[in-house]
């Protein structure tokens, strides 16, 4: 019978998100891989019981995160009814609609009907009566920003979300967005995005100025850019790397000499910080008061605990923003 450990909320800060009251992790887990059907379920079991007992609350899902899609959530399902479920009031448990899950018109993109049977459909995976966060997982062009937005108040009412997010928006959608749930009086506080020493996207497309401007959190997701902001590429692309597993999301083309050489360069910054490279890119993001929380993922029990060090040191100086931007930019 698992019991978590009683000093699990000595270690990790809480930061507030946005203006809200809700409090997250600086560090939350993020199960879009190595929690679908083809891995161990004992391995699952294990990150999220280590996660749990160090501080982390916020557990992030989404309804196709697999493989198969919807299999991830399957599987929290039954790490909450084994292990996590006694523990429901002091997670956070989020999930999103917005991608491809079911076959026709009705299971993709942003509508209401897509939307509201997708979350049912999570909930009915997880076992829950309601998720803390329900996002929209991607903007959609061709759906009225009023009716996706009318979803998310629509999850809130009916009691099967506590609050609303938003993922892969930019600044000047995100700030429509806002003005429409403001009016319908919903709970909207977070915003999850990709963001990296090596990935300025919210930077640029107004995404990052506008939630602070507005009160919103950030939640970044792939901080560590699919591992390169790590050891594992130092030295070249390893044979087990995710690259030759699973090239969807980082290819070998990526990996040029020039990446590789500025891989090298952070590092020797991180060396002198004292901090691993994967330390000082969480670090990195951290610092920034935009942000509050980073999303790792693990495969190890190793890798959530050497992730959390970065909390020990957030701070900055001048000279070690310019370097890094000079490195990596």
């Amino acid at each position: 019978m698992y019991q978590a450990a009683q000093n699990r909320y000595e270690g990790l800060p809480y930061r507030r998100c946005g203006a809200s009251g809700l409090l997250l992790p600086a560090v939350s887990l993020g199960l879009w891989h190595n929690f679908g059907d083809t891995a161990p379920y004992e391995n699952m079991r294990a990150l999220c019981r280590t996660a749990f007992d160090h501080g982390i609350t916020h557990f992030d899902l989404a309804n196709n995160y697999g493989p198969q899609p919807g299999a991830a959530e399957e599987n929290f399902g039954k790490i909450l009814r084994d292990d996590l479920g006694v523990y429901r009031d002091e997670l956070i448990i989020s999930t999103k609609a917005g991608y491809e899950m079911w076959a026709g018109p009705y299971g993709n993109w942003g509508s209401r009907k897509y939307l509201l049977a997708s979350l049912d459909q999570s909930l009915r995976r997880m076992g829950l009566d309601y998720v803390d966060i329900f996002y929209h997982h991607r903007m959609d062009p061709n759906t009225p920003l009023e009716e996706t937005m009318g979803a998310l108040a629509q999850a809130v009412r009916s009691g099967k979300a506590l609050y609303v997010g938003l993922s892969n928006y930019d600044g000047p959608t995100l700030e429509k967005a806002t003005a429409i749930l403001d009016e319908l009086k919903v709970p909207f506080v977070i915003n999850q995005n990709r963001y990296s020493i090596f990935d300025r996207t919210i930077e640029r497309n107004g995404l990052k100025d506008t939630a602070a401007r507005l009160n919103r959190g950030i939640i970044t997701f792939s901080p560590l850019a699919q591992g390169l902001l790590t050891d594992r590429y130092l030295h070249g692309i390893p044979a087990d790397s995710r690259v030759h597993t699973d090239g969807r999301f980082l290819k070998e083309k990526d990996i040029t000499p020039e990446r590789i050489a500025q891989i090298q360069a952070l590092n020797e910054l991180a060396a002198a910080r004292g901090q691993t490279l994967a330390e000082m890119a969480l670090a990195w993001l951290l610092s920034h008061k935009e942000i509050t929380t980073v999303l790792i993922g693990a495969s190890r029990t190793e890798q959530i605990l050497d992730n959390i060090k970065a909390v020990e040191n957030t701070h900055f100086t001048a000279e070690e923003r310019t370097a890094i931007d000079k490195i990596s930019l």
